[in-house]
């Protein structure tokens, strides 16, 4: 099948469409949804893990962040396997990784087996979503083409809706093992009838950057244990210190690499376009508060107020349904107020919904005094997720959208990674003796980052209005 390049500016209104191409985006979707489901899932089944395998909060943190963490660090090195193998092998590969690794991540006995399946799991996310993407973008076109995208946009809501409350009912019911086991017949199914959906393209001759991908990686690693460890060493000990110092050395690293690379993964001038900077910080805020708040209110829901895993799932439900709320409106926003406006109000809002919860209580009402924070909270975060993307991809040129794509996506696993991990840090007292002193700093820090990031936003994010792109924008 031929593919134009980009020598003409209309490419895509000239490739013909792929046939049977709505199965395959359900197909795909499917699989992205599973990627997204394992984000959140596994927060509601930590405290019956940490039972089960004798887990501390570090290994219960790192239960979360090495899943986003692989999935962030290597996704653009995916998606550079993509291009250099043919888009329709990453997929099968990516998902025969994740499907595998669910299984024995089912079956782990400890932590060592637990967390080396949560990795793969990630690798397997970080091949399967890119290159996942990149079919769904060559095979729709024009108007069809939003419609796809916007399919696949939506699930990022719902996928963290449908992990609380499924995480919570099988965990209830079969056990923890399922919130993974759930993947292997559905990673069957896919594998066993994407082959015949997939539009086969030759691959393109491309540079991988391994180095990269390892360095960009592993500097977040070494950043999340800094993080993880502050929280039962204090922030001044060389436990903690050193690996932050050693972050900042392999970032170091990876900028260097970056900037010495033909081909490089991640090209850093992209951030000095005000649009992708922009998106790549709303969508890390973003992350970091949504992830963060399912962690701490799944943990202080079970350890400290003794709820059961479904009992969580359902007090959750509302806030995962109001994010999906706050992104359709802010869907609508960004086009009517442009993108300043609309991320300022969408983060004052989540600010304003944490702010309660900085006097949490041990007991009374969870109803009447944490739910409607989350809500409110998750409300105005939906907003934010929808503002980052369309400001990255809607503002800069269009042959430069798969790039900034790959920023934004990058910058969300990263964002779940060190919000779970800064969180779990300032909770650690809570997390650890089961008081709500911990929780309540680590809703209060929540609170003062949203209202930051809101003044962040005034100088940083782009007055635009999205949709109004004819061409290449110029800056």
């Amino acid at each position: 099948m031929s593919h134009a390049h980009h020598t003409l500016p209309a490419e895509h209104a000239s490739a013909p469409p792929v046939p049977r191409r709505w199965s395959m985006l359900a197909l795909l979707c499917l699989a992205q949804f599973m990627l997204i489901l394992d984000v959140t899932v596994v927060n509601v089944a930590l405290p019956d893990m940490a039972a089960d395998l004798h887990l501390g909060r570090e290994a219960l943190t790192w239960v979360v962040t090495a899943y986003t963490l692989c999935f962030g660090g290597l996704m653009l090195l995916g998606g550079r396997l993509a291009d250099a193998l043919g888009a329709h092998r990453t997929v099968l590969a990516g998902l025969a990784v994740f499907t595998a690794a669910s299984l024995v991540t089912g079956l782990a006995g400890g932590a060592s087996v637990l967390l080396a399946g949560r990795v793969f799991q990630g690798i397997g996310a970080a091949l399967l979503s890119p290159s996942a993407l990149s079919i769904v973008t060559t095979s729709f076109h024009g108007a069809e083409r939003n419609k796809a995208l916007g399919v696949w946009a939506a699930l990022g809501g719902t996928g963290s809706a449908a992990g609380v409350l499924l995480g919570g009912a099988l965990t209830d019911g079969p056990g923890w093992q399922w919130v993974f086991y759930v993947n292997v017949p559905v990673g069957l199914v896919a594998l066993a009838t994407l082959p015949a959906l997939l539009p086969r393209r030759a691959p393109q001759p491309a540079r991988l950057d391994p180095t990269g991908a390892v360095l960009v990686t592993a500097g977040t690693g070494s950043l999340i244990y800094g993080l993880v460890k502050a929280g039962d060493a204090g922030w001044g000990s060389a436990t903690a210190i050193l690996p932050l110092l050693g972050a900042l050395f392999l970032y170091g690293a990876f900028a260097a690499v970056e900037r010495a690379s033909r081909a490089p993964l991640m090209d850093l001038r992209m951030f000095t376009r005000r649009p992708v900077a922009a998106g790549a910080f709303l969508m890390l805020v973003a992350t970091a508060l949504l992830i963060g708040f399912f962690f701490l209110g799944s943990v202080y829901l079970q350890h400290l107020r003794g709820y059961s895993a479904l009992k969580t799932g359902l007090v959750f439900l509302p806030v995962a349904v109001a994010t999906g709320i706050g992104a359709h409106l802010g869907s609508r926003l960004v086009g009517r107020i442009g993108s300043r406006v609309t991320a300022v109000a969408a983060l004052v809002v989540a600010s304003g919904g944490m702010v309660p919860l900085a006097w949490l209580p041990s007991d009374g009402s969870v109803y009447a005094r944490l739910l409607p924070g989350l809500v409110v909270a998750s409300f105005g975060v939906g907003a934010v997720f929808v503002t980052a993307t369309t400001t990255a991809l809607a503002l800069v040129a269009p042959e430069e959208a798969g790039l900034a794509s790959g920023v934004v996506n990058t910058f969300h696993e990263v964002g779940g990674s060190i919000g779970v991990a800064v969180l779990s840090t300032v909770a650690a007292s809570g997390i650890e003796q089961g008081v709500a002193g911990g929780f309540r700093d680590a809703f209060a820090l929540s609170a003062a980052v949203a209202a930051l990031s809101a003044l962040v936003c005034l100088v940083l994010v782009p007055h635009g209005k999205p949709q109004a792109t004819g061409g290449p924008h110029v800056h």
